[in-house]
């Protein structure tokens, strides 16, 4: 499986992104138990899991700033 496209995650619902990091997180646990017991075969596949770990992380929190500022703005433009 390769690496998400950052569109295409853009694409997911919020509730699907959240999934999908509970998801990848328990995979990366197991790759780290793999590599510590030697049984590892892809070793990119870790780094691959962080990275869409953070890509994904990174798209939720740029959708919370978002709404916040959206509701600051919105406080504000009422004064």
């Amino acid at each position: 499986m390769k690496g998400r496209k950052a569109a295409d995650l853009r694409a997911r619902t919020e509730d699907e992104l959240t999934e999908e990091v509970d998801t990848l997180g328990k995979e990366i646990f197991n790759l780290r138990f793999q590599r510590a017991s030697g049984q590892l075969e892809n070793t990119a596949r870790v780094r691959q899991v962080r990275r869409d770990i953070a890509r994904i992380k990174t798209i939720l929190g740029e959708r919370r700033r978002a709404q916040a500022s959206g509701a600051t703005s919105q406080t504000t433009s009422r004064s």
